[in-house]
């Protein structure tokens, strides 16, 4: 029986952006199903944005995610973000994606790309759709099945599903029902995948 390995990420998160690749190759080399679980920080869990920690950390969270960048092989473009949309719609076209059958993954790499290395405004249509269309899916389609009720619906119940399973930052990863946070926790889920589970 194939490894499942429940992966519960946003688009807008620089964290599972940094560790996807890293991730998704994790998975590859186990021959693990990823089941993606798009979601938002899931603050009655104790998820905190950044904006609303102390500076201090601000400062701290912002220097670690350049050293993680650095060792994953990724480019963080911290300029201008202020002015970019939310980009949580881009999270709908990805939900859109999985549930049609498409390169989710593919789609997932590119939005963040754009986002978190170019400061692509993935907040506004046009953007998504054609960043959807360069990755060889119809971007017109996907967003309009981005926008529709069924998917808003799985939106708003993969949240509640993450909040109820214990989960609050992104990326989360769990596998046999356990949880491993962030993406520097990758080489704890590999060892589980290994029958190696750290008893704790």
């Amino acid at each position: 029986m194939a490894k499942v390995i429940d992966y519960f990420f946003g688009v807008g998160s620089p964290w599972a952006f940094i560790g996807l690749d890293a991730f998704s190759e994790l998975a590859s080399r186990h021959g693990a199903v990823i089941r993606p679980h798009v979601i938002c920080l899931i603050e009655d869990n104790g998820g905190i944005y950044s904006r609303n920690r102390p500076e201090a950390r601000r400062a701290y969270w912002t220097k670690d995610l350049k050293r993680w960048a650095f060792l994953r092989g990724k480019t963080l473009n911290f300029e201008n973000r202020a002015a970019l949309s939310d980009p949580t719609p881009a999270g709908f076209m990805v939900i859109a994606a999985i549930e049609d059958g498409l390169d989710w993954l593919g789609l997932t790499r590119a939005l963040q790309t754009a986002f978190w290395t170019d400061a692509a405004d993935i907040g506004q249509s046009e953007v998504r759709q054609a960043i959807a269309s360069s990755v060889g899916i119809d971007g017109a389609k996907l967003e309009e099945r981005a926008k529709a009720e069924a998917t808003q619906s799985i939106w708003r119940s993969n949240i509640e599903s993450a909040k109820k399973s214990g989960v609050f930052g992104l990326p989360t990863f769990r596998y046999e029902d356990e949880l491993y946070w962030g993406q520097d926790s990758l080489p704890f889920l590999e060892r589980h995948l290994n029958g190696e589970k750290i008893a704790v």
